[in-house]
């Protein structure tokens, strides 16, 4: 999450006597004493809903007995080994489970600590497989991202991610080995009276043309969101988008990485987002829903084609981390994947997400400030508008979605704020994730706050304005 340009200066605090440096040194984060399901206990005894499971991480809720048990039974057999010459059954277990969980179609997971981390390492890992091809092509060191993607935040992983307020400050250290071309963003993006067949043809047409002038034999991969998150909005793409790219890709030999970090593992209403797509990627990127929370880990799921180059090539993947594949992180994420498999979970997320989706759409849908409501399964953003026909976003300087975002935990609920959402400096958003067991009523709760939250952030904005609500002018 960027900075928040909004500061309401009753939420200001002293500054404190933490050694910690966080993220925000002006307001230092509420302090938490305890979580339970669906619910965290600041210290000062208020509880919050957590309808994003933090950054959509905690699918399963807080307290897991199960996971909390398996992660005891690790620690006590073997807390911490280096992979580079030692594995753990439950890493071993945790690859089979992924593996599984595609149905054959990846062969092969590597696992590490962060969604940043799984970028770097999918990187990597395309530029090595063109180098040990039967017939290497050393070229291909360029890659195609898109506009307002987010792939991390390390100097790799940002320098191939799209949205401008977070590159800013580090442009000038960026490797000049990637490009981007237009979202898949048909709310802002798709043309008046244009089809969704033909958006999708022009956005073939642009990421081809991308491919000539960068010069075919130089493109590594192209990386896309098959639902871009934190930085858009939960906006998924139109149908037959991804199955285009690939084509595209498959046209110029270059790979698919799909970042499944924030929409996959069972967020998006399948185990994995792709499965909705009809296209299969050469590399993924998994996370956040891998372990829900109770311990870092991420990873990458590879084709048996990348892994076969590798394989009949130097066998080495030259890349590694000291606490990669950590047998703690391992064993949770195991236990989290068996109990989302078990008691049906994903199928769950997207019953209730129709559910939630309709609710949201009746409830918020003809708001005068709320623009578009999009997402799949449980995985939905509300992108808010200063006018509805124009699409026009908010002066940044009022901070919305911040302002969405205090008077959510004012009243009792989390929200999990974007800015940037039009052009990566203007527009304003806020996702809605709800762990993976909600209910009807679970979701009427939501949406009932979601909407008095709003009615009162708006209302206070016009009033401070002098305008009338929906009557800018």
């Amino acid at each position: 999450m960027t900075l928040p340009v909004y500061r309401d200066p009753n939420t200001i605090k002293e500054p404190a006597t933490s050694s910690v440096f966080h993220h925000d040194l002006l307001t230092p984060p509420f302090a938490t004493t305890s979580s339970a399901g669906h619910y965290l206990t600041l210290q000062n005894g208020r509880k919050i809903y957590d309808s994003t499971g933090g950054a959509a991480v905690a699918c399963l809720g807080h307290g897991n007995e199960r996971v909390k048990k398996a992660m005891i039974e690790q620690i006590d057999s073997a807390a911490y080994v280096h992979s580079l010459v030692y594995a753990v059954p439950a890493t071993e277990e945790l690859a089979k489970e992924l593996i599984l969980g595609t149905e054959g179609k990846m062969s092969h997971a590597y696992l590490v600590c962060s969604g940043s981390e799984a970028t770097e390492a999918a990187l990597k890992l395309a530029r090595q497989y063109f180098l040990e091809l039967p017939t290497p092509q050393p070229a291909r060191v360029h890659y195609i991202s898109r506009h307002q993607s987010y792939h991390g935040i390390t100097l790799g992983a940002l320098g191939v991610s799209g949205h401008a307020s977070r590159r800013g400050p580090f442009e000038p250290m960026f490797a000049q080995n990637s490009s981007r071309v237009s979202p898949c963003y048909a709310y802002r993006d798709m043309k008046d009276g244009e089809t969704t067949e033909q958006y999708v043809v022009r956005l073939a047409k642009e990421l081809d043309d991308e491919f000539v002038r960068v010069g075919p034999e130089k493109v590594c991969a192209f990386i896309a969101e098959p639902i871009v998150g934190a930085t858009l909005g939960c906006v998924p793409a139109v149908e037959g988008y991804f199955k285009a790219m690939q084509e595209i890709c498959h046209k110029y030999g270059a790979l698919l990485i799909l970042d499944e970090v924030m929409s996959g593992m069972g967020r998006s209403g399948t185990l994995h987002a792709w499965q909705q797509e009809g296209v299969v990627p050469d590399i993924q990127m998994i996370g956040k829903g891998l372990g829900g929370g109770y311990a870092p880990i991420a990873g990458l799921l590879i084709n048996p084609r990348v892994v076969d180059v590798l394989r009949n090539g130097s066998g080495t993947f030259i890349h590694g981390h000291t606490y990669q594949a950590h047998p703690v992180s391992c064993a949770a994420a195991l236990e989290v994947q068996r109990i989302v498999r078990e008691q049906s979970l994903v199928s769950n997320v997207a019953r209730m997400g129709k559910y939630l989706s309709n609710l949201l759409k009746s409830k918020l849908g003809d708001h005068p400030y709320v623009g578009d409501i999009r997402g799949k399964g449980l995985f939905w953003g509300l992108e808010f508008v200063e006018n509805k026909t124009t699409k026009e976003p908010f002066d940044p300087k009022l901070g919305v979605s911040m302002r969405v975002f205090q008077k959510g935990m004012d009243t009792g609920m989390s929200f999990y704020p974007g800015n940037g959402t039009a052009d990566g400096v203007k527009g304003d958003h806020v996702l809605i994730a709800p762990m993976y067991d909600v209910t009807e009523e679970d979701c009427d709760f939501i949406v009932g706050k979601v909407l008095g939250v709003i009615e009162a952030v708006f209302e206070e904005i016009d009033t401070e304005r002098g305008v009338s609500m929906g009557n800018p002018s």
